[in-house]
């Protein structure tokens, strides 16, 4: 009992947490339009340096900004039933693979028109595996979590490697924007950049802004307070199923 106070003083700020995470993360798809849009000329998709910019608007909005909102949604809607709040985190989940498929079409058509080679920075490296590994991560998580095939015991095998990879995939992803950043600046304004040009000043911000998004999200996720509440009714659930893969009879209450 004495515990409670505290715990609840910690919950109190979850909402103050989460909108700071929002308000970072639009602010981050915001700079990244303003900085394609304004100083790199604007959107296309006739495999122009236009349709370039698609590529990082699409990755900071699906594998940064939406992937990160999927991870909060078990802090967010602490007391919905677990499997609406599955289901939300696996849409918002295929949300950010299609806008993320797109972001590379986007570039691997730009360097296909421009005759650039597909795949020889470091960049697309970490940013190809990234993406790998989320689709890898997405369609473990509708296999084991939203359809009935796996076991209990399975499920529970395979949860703290699911949890685990969402993190890290969120910080390869964060990782990634901050290699393609510095490629971008590096390749357009080299001789300008040193002299704190606008246009790094401002992708120097988003830099910033995707670091403290990427902290805001790990920090919400990871702290004890803000975790989902045990409801008795899916612990009820769960036990029985455990049981029952284990080959034993449920007592009598």
């Amino acid at each position: 009992m004495e515990g409670m106070p505290l715990s609840m003083g910690g919950l109190r700020t979850l909402p103050w947490y989460v909108a700071g995470s929002q308000v970072v993360g639009l602010a981050c798809v915001v700079i990244t339009g303003v900085w394609m849009g304004h100083y790199r000329g604007g959107y296309a998709w006739d495999g122009s340096a236009q349709e370039f910019n698609v590529h990082p608007l699409c990755m900071v909005l699906g594998l940064v900004f939406l992937y990160g909102d999927a991870v909060l949604v078990y802090r967010v809607f602490r007391n919905e039933s677990k499997r609406s709040v599955k289901i939300l985190h696996a849409l918002l989940h295929m949300m950010a693979l299609v806008i993320s498929i797109v972001g590379l079409v986007a570039v691997f058509d730009f360097h296909s028109s421009s005759k650039i080679s597909h795949m020889y920075s470091l960049h697309s490296w970490c940013g190809m595996l990234t993406f790998v590994l989320f689709f890898l991560q997405w369609l473990l998580g509708l296999g084991f979590f939203l359809f009935p095939w796996a076991s209990a015991q399975l499920k529970s095998w395979y949860l703290p490697l699911h949890v685990f990879f969402g993190l890290l995939l969120l910080v390869m992803s964060v990782g990634s924007c901050l290699l393609g950043i510095t490629e971008k600046l590096l390749f357009n304004i080299m001789s300008t950049y040193s002299t704190f040009a606008p246009e790094g000043i401002l992708a120097n911000v988003l830099g910033l802004l995707l670091v403290c998004f990427g902290v805001l999200v790990g920090y919400v996720v990871t702290k004890e307070d803000f975790r989902r509440p045990p409801n008795p009714e899916e612990e009820a659930l769960s036990v029985h199923f455990k049981t029952l893969s284990e080959g034993e009879i449920p007592s009598s209450p």
